[in-house]
């Protein structure tokens, strides 16, 4: 395909044809095309990951929480991090202790909890995943050009910050009703 056939296919996506209502056609196909990136990405990350190394991208999220942790994180921690349910953490690590990749302990200043960390298979096993995992990322962006991502990571930080300032007025509209 080449490059004037892309554009074409880009320019008339999913986004583009969302007609929208109201005063915010261009926010909703802007918000509708982020969700796409995110989720087109997500779905191949999650392909490789099962394919090359037969682990699920919960599984290569957990243990690169604990990979930054070298002196392990109890089960409260992980949960916190990774935004899920202490349950689904426990599960996760059960499997990945099973398969030899972790190791729990009882934590020093609490014994009722958890310690987890990285096994050095674990973490020789994060490693060969995460090299991967990089090369796909750079893969997947290797067509934006010179000063492009740079500028999309400018834009990113500005809907990020401007999404942030959304959420905090939607708090205190929330609280004066």
């Amino acid at each position: 395909m080449s490059e004037r056939d892309l554009a074409e296919a880009i320019a008339i996506d999913a986004e583009t044809r969302t007609h929208g209502h109201g005063d915010h056609k261009d926010e909703l196909r802007l918000w509708l095309r982020l969700l796409t990136c995110t989720n087109l990405i997500e779905a191949e990350i999650r392909s490789r990951l099962r394919e090359r190394f037969n682990v699920t991208l919960p599984r290569f999220d957990l243990m690169a929480q604990l990979e930054k942790a070298p002196d392990g994180m109890t089960l409260g921690e992980l949960s916190r991090r990774m935004m899920v349910s202490a349950g689904n953490v426990t599960g996760l690590v059960d499997r990945l202790v099973q398969d030899g990749l972790l190791e729990r302990h009882a934590a020093p200043a609490d014994r009722r909890s958890s310690l987890v960390k990285l096994t050095a298979k674990g973490r020789e096993s994060f490693a060969t995943m995460a090299d991967a995992h990089g090369d796909w990322i750079g893969d997947f962006f290797d067509q934006l050009e010179g000063g492009d991502m740079k500028d999309l990571m400018r834009l990113l930080g500005r809907t990020k910050a401007s999404v942030r300032r959304a959420m905090e007025q939607g708090d205190t509209q929330g609280n004066e009703e």
